[in-house]
């Protein structure tokens, strides 16, 4: 069996989130095409729907009327999405909306207080259940304010963005090590007062940002697995075609080819001030390197398919600085390992993150998932390098961001 083939994918879901909220900031109809697949951008849609804001779905294309605002009538249930109810609250925020935000098991687990405390500081009155899910947000008067984050997370620097668009006064944000700049970039294309030469500083917006027509390039997160697909097992290649290649976000490429994976960009261009570009991967053989904290933000929703690859590498892979990792929908350094050991693997835990040791003989086992996407999909991946496939507790989970996975992945097979 090897991986080839040529393959695109649903649109980004960091993207399509924001496509989504940013168009609410207008005054006419924005149109979206190839807006992700997955459960957690609909979940963004129907709380948005909930707000006034109204769009019509067909296919992979969402139309939608920006406009006013209204109080919901009932909570939001932001599902299983951390970036609905993390940017979400600083959208409502800013557009003077009074809501509460629920959202299932696993995202009521999640902390909040990285958004609530920026937040109240801006003189928002919060409600929570000890830091957690659900919030209940009343805007009252919202001012701005100078913030840095305590830790590396888009989805923080983007909720207060968005609040500050309708703040009294400038706010301005300084990171200590960049994130995904979806929403920089988005806004400014759109008209919105924002700038982002070192600090980040936002303005008010005085009028509805202008609208737009984009097709979402595909997610580079959900191109790792089958890249990784084909740089485990000899004699494969894919390629993927209009895959976002923002440089915040294409760090798994960049890992890849400094094990020594074959990685090929193609056909670069710009669309909606996004780097897009079509990737090639093929097999070549592996070495392990060490990943530190510095890059770990680009490669946070890749780190549990790196470790199926680094089961594969001559030498040791080591990952510190990612305890963020232990609080996304599920503690996916303890997921990993715990995964990874059942199939024989050679694994040690660490509390910010893993060392991994080759291991040339891996073995097909039942996996726990914990209702993760990232991690169904990673060892599913991993099953391809056993003797038969591993069997997934919860294979639905997968719908959260990719329903179409395991039929592009039997695609690919050859």
């Amino acid at each position: 069996m090897r991986i080839k083939g040529e393959i695109s994918l649903p649109g980004d879901k960091s993207i399509s989130h924001r496509a989504l909220m940013f168009a609410s900031l207008t005054d006419d109809e924005c149109v979206i095409n190839n807006i992700s697949t997955g459960e957690d951008v609909e979940s963004t849609r129907k709380c948005l729907e909930k707000c006034g804001i109204h769009s019509i779905k067909s296919g992979n294309t969402v139309r939608i009327n920006g406009g006013s605002f209204s109080n919901p009538r009932e909570p939001l249930n932001c599902g299983n999405s951390g970036t609905t109810v993390r940017l979400l609250a600083g959208l409502l925020v800013g557009q003077g909306v009074t809501a509460e935000l629920v959202g299932d098991e696993s995202l009521s687990n999640r902390p909040m207080n990285r958004i609530i405390d920026p937040l109240s500081e801006m003189g928002v009155e919060i409600e929570s259940n000890n830091g957690f899910l659900p919030l209940k947000i009343k805007p009252n008067k919202v001012i701005g304010i100078s913030f840095v984050p305590s830790i590396s997370s888009a989805q923080v620097k983007s909720c207060i963005m968005l609040a500050g668009l309708g703040a009294n006064g400038q706010t301005v944000i300084n990171e200590n090590v960049k994130t995904r700049d979806h929403t920089e970039i988005i806004l400014k294309e759109m008209g919105a007062p924002v700038s982002s030469n070192g600090a980040i500083s936002i303005n008010p917006i005085s009028e509805p940002l202008q609208s737009f027509d984009i097709t979402v390039p595909g997610d580079p997160s959900t191109a790792a697995f089958f890249a990784a697909a084909a740089a485990l097992i000899p004699n494969s290649s894919i390629t993927i075609k209009n895959v976002l290649a923002n440089p915040t976000r294409i760090g798994f490429f960049q890992v890849l080819k400094k094990m020594g994976g074959g990685v090929e960009w193609r056909n670069m261009r710009m669309e909606c001030g996004e780097s897009v570009g079509d990737v090639h991967v093929y097999w070549e053989p592996l070495n392990g390197i060490d990943i530190t904290s510095e890059l770990v933000p680009s490669v946070i929703d890749e780190l549990p398919i790196i470790a199926v690859l680094a089961t594969q590498a001559d030498g040791p892979t080591t990952v510190s600085g990612a305890e963020e990792l232990r609080v996304k929908e599920c503690d996916r350094i303890k997921a990993v390992c715990e995964n990874m050991q059942a199939m024989g693997g050679d694994i040690i835990e660490k509390n910010d993150g893993f060392i991994i040791n080759q291991s040339n003989i891996l073995h097909n086992t039942n996996i726990k998932t914990y209702g993760d996407h990232r991690i169904a999909m990673s060892f599913n991946i991993a099953g391809l390098l056993t003797d038969d496939r591993n069997t997934l507790d919860d294979e639905g989970c997968i719908n959260i961001s990719f329903p179409e996975f395991n039929n592009v992945l039997t695609q690919v097979m050859a």
